[in-house]
């Protein structure tokens, strides 16, 4: 302005440097990332369903622990050999692992289509939006719904239910279950009997 009217504020701040950003990865991070990027594009995308255990197996190959369960073919997973996974997991269709800082999964898990567990972001604080993070672990017995986005470094209690379109940034109480955005308790988990096992008792056999 010439009038000499109040410069706009924005004159009177500093300005962030995106091209200043540096790459923290390893050059063998580096590598690693395009040849999985290259076999999981050829070898897991294309897979049907019923191909659960090749994916597996070559997940395997790429440095994952992954025990029994399924990992759909669209599932995205940044680093295999940051990814570790229990027993009976199931990772539905388009779910991004983003394990810049490792993704932990326990037991009898089940995470659901188009979730994003994302274990890195940008320090909004540095004008080169350094990449700051931390794992994220995924108790026993939880469920992660349709969508929902788990931030860098959260640890979801065992028995836990996530629900879809939850926005989590901080750790979720075992046996809870949240939702929201940002995501809030909205109550306490409880499982019925299995009815085999009620029936079981009842004849003596357990």
């Amino acid at each position: 302005m010439t009038d000499g009217a109040t410069p706009h504020p924005e004159s009177q701040h500093p300005r962030t440097n995106p091209s200043g950003f540096v790459n923290p990865h390893s050059r063998a991070n580096r590598i690693g990332r395009i040849a999985w990027g290259i076999a999981w594009g050829l070898f897991i995308r294309p897979t049907p369903f019923f191909m659960g255990a090749w994916r597996t197996w070559l997940l395997r190959r790429f440095g994952a622990v992954v025990s029994n369960g399924r990992i759909e073919g669209s599932a995205r997973i940044w680093a295999p050999w940051l990814l570790r996974t229990g027993d009976d997991v199931y990772v539905d269709v388009n779910v991004n692992l983003y394990d810049v800082f490792g993704i932990h999964i326990g037991n009898r898990v089940v995470i659901s289509q188009g979730a994003f567990l994302c274990s890195a972001t940008h320090d909004y604080r540095d004008p080169r939006y350094r990449l700051i993070g931390g794992p994220i672990t995924i108790e026993d017995d939880c469920w992660i719904a349709a969508e929902a986005f788990i931030a860098p470094g959260v640890t979801i209690g065992r028995g836990s239910v996530v629900g879809a379109r939850a926005v989590v940034t901080k750790d979720v109480p075992p046996w809870s279950v949240v939702a929201g955005n940002p995501a809030k308790v909205i109550r306490q988990r409880t499982l019925n009997e299995d009815p085999a096992q009620v029936a079981a008792r009842a004849t003596g056999v357990a």
